[in-house]
């Protein structure tokens, strides 16, 4: 499922992860497309928010993550580099809903710690 994402004054095309196959998988071995140009994790922990960790590895692009919790930007790692081994960095944060998009997007386009973030054609009651 796809859904526009909306975060200071840009709208990115998503890609919608829900399931735990396809949060587990993320990006891993995979570029972005004409498709989509960002991820969206909906945590398990919708109701309950804690701590998750992401990494990069088997990831073939760097990425920028953004950790969001009640739609406010709580945290954000910037271009965070692949990795092919076991021993790759983790990057933790707290929220209901992680985006990944193509590293540098966050510095590129200004979006900050604090940013309120909107979704539109999405009928998640979730989101």
């Amino acid at each position: 499922m796809y859904i526009n994402t909306h975060i200071s004054h840009h709208i990115f095309k998503t890609k919608l992860l829900k399931t735990p196959r396809e949060i587990e998988q993320g990006m891993m071995g995979k570029q972005f497309t004409g498709l989509f140009d960002a991820l969206l994790f909906v945590m398990d922990n919708m109701d309950n928010i804690k701590e998750s960790s992401f990494w990069m590895k088997n990831c073939i692009v760097p990425l920028d993550i953004i950790f969001i919790d009640d739609r406010k930007i709580t945290k954000i790692y910037h271009d965070c580099k692949p990795c092919v081994t076991d021993e790759c960095k983790h990057y933790p944060g707290k929220g209901n809903l992680v985006i990944e998009l193509p590293g540098g997007t966050c510095k590129q386009l200004n979006i900050k710690k604090g940013q309120i973030v909107e979704f539109s054609n999405c009928k998640s009651p979730r989101l």
